[in-house]
């Protein structure tokens, strides 16, 4: 066991624990898909170099792994929606400790089949797991006995083509989305007892007038798949938010709105928020994904942003972005990756690396490499840089539809069909 020192835990600074390892949320422990400093995981690999282990998982789900503690836990579901379940496996052995069916659907909403019916990223502590299918669904579950701790059923949403808003966990709160066909709302838990402490209504719902001149709402203009951050602005934490045609900042303890930031332009959010050098970025748009940076009021954070540029000349509908310093790096859907100046969005260099994506990249500060993963099951490795260059391509079967996450020196990949430990 190492010591790792994680200064968010709890809000105590420098609390140091002995734990294995932990990637506790959708793109990690800080949320913006950056590795521990010190992780150096192997840049090469193949179906038999540098796999320590190989561990298949059943039935269908997009779900990215978290880490805690020496266990993984993931989410899949029957192909028809009936079944949801969430596995727990050994990260040093790939043994598989718990196959906990925590609901049956009888009759499940639609899911596009590109999509799954367990597509959100669980949350993750010491102790506990918090699972969700959206709707369908919603559990704590204690990861060392395998119990049921809670479940909420009781939320309306139509996901109108599946659900994919990942929970997030911000002190004593389970912070989820719903963002559907029909209702638009965030909503916090508790995670002890799983009893709403709030929720809010979206506070712009896009409607548009028929050829009868009537108002109607179409599902795929009114949905989102994306997954909230906590950032600390002039010492106040905000919920930034996504929803459709809308940005939003919450309290996060209330969910009082501080403002919305409309662009019309997009729908259907799917990554998550960054914040850096006094930005905030954010993808939306799926048709045309669109990448934009807003500037908080530096007096007032609570107070409307102002926009400091957008751009959507191939900028991803899936993946969310990379921040490093002052450049993004992105891939966008169809294999094009770009690399932007962080301040002013300008394109430095766009390569065409080929393939379709929907995994978010992975950034290693100790190594200063990117990965980008492909849904037909490469990877493609180049240096964080403001020139391109490719360090190594590499590639397993079936392909990735979740994000990476990293422990130890080791990734965790998730496969359509197979967990991998990656490791020299």
């Amino acid at each position: 066991m190492q010591k790792l020192i994680f200064p968010w835990l709890g809000g105590f600074m420098g609390l140091v624990l002995t734990v294995q390892a932990a990637w506790p949320e959708f793109r990690g422990p800080t949320g913006d898909g950056h590795a521990p400093k010190t992780a150096r995981p192997p840049a090469t690999w193949s179906e038999t170099a540098n796999v320590r282990w190989k561990t298949a998982i059943h039935d269908k789900g997009w779900s990215s792994p978290v880490i805690w503690d020496n266990q993984i836990w993931l989410t899949t579901a029957a192909e028809n929606g009936t079944r949801l379940y969430a596995v727990c496996v050994d990260a040093a052995s790939g043994k598989i400790l718990h196959d906990l069916l925590l609901f049956e659907v009888e009759t499940p909403q639609y899911c596009h089949p590109f999509n799954s019916y367990a597509s959100p990223t669980p949350a993750m502590e010491a102790g506990r797991v918090y699972v969700t299918f959206g709707a369908p669904g919603t559990a704590a579950v204690d990861t060392r006995t395998g119990k049921v701790l809670w479940t909420r059923r009781d939320f309306q949403c139509n996901h109108y083509r599946g659900a994919g808003s990942s929970p997030i966990l911000y002190q004593n709160l389970l912070i989820l989305h719903f963002d559907g066909s029909d209702h638009q709302y965030v909503v916090a838990l508790h995670k002890d007892t799983g009893q709403t402490v709030w929720r809010v209504n979206r506070s712009i719902d896009f409607q548009d007038l028929g050829a009868d001149g009537k108002p109607f709402m179409e599902g795929d203009l009114r949905k989102a798949f994306a997954t909230p951050q906590v950032v600390t602005l002039q010492g106040r934490p905000l919920l930034i938010s996504q929803g459709a045609k809308a940005q939003y900042a919450y309290d996060p303890l209330t969910g009082k709105e501080f403002w919305r930031f409309e662009e019309r332009s997009c729908h259907s959010a799917s990554g998550r928020p960054l914040y850096g050098n006094g930005l905030l970025y954010m993808t939306c748009g799926f048709s045309r994904g669109t990448l934009l940076a807003l500037r908080p009021d530096p007096q007032d954070p609570t107070r409307p942003p102002a926009e400091a540029w957008k751009t959507n000349r191939s900028m991803p509908s899936k993946p969310s972005p990379l921040l490093v310093g002052d450049l993004i790096f992105v891939v966008d859907d169809g294999g094009l990756a770009s690399c932007l100046d962080a301040l002013t969005g300008q394109e430095i260099w766009r390569e065409r690396i080929g393939g379709n994506y929907s995994a978010s990249p992975l950034y290693v500060p100790a190594t200063g490499l990117i990965y980008f993963f492909s849904e037909d099951g490469k990877t493609t490795v180049i240096k964080a840089g403001r020139q391109f260059e490719k360090v190594a391509e590499n590639r397993l079967p079936a392909g990735f539809m979740a994000s990476p996450a990293v422990v130890g020196n080791a990734l965790i990949l998730r496969t359509r069909t197979h967990l991998y430990r990656i490791e020299e």
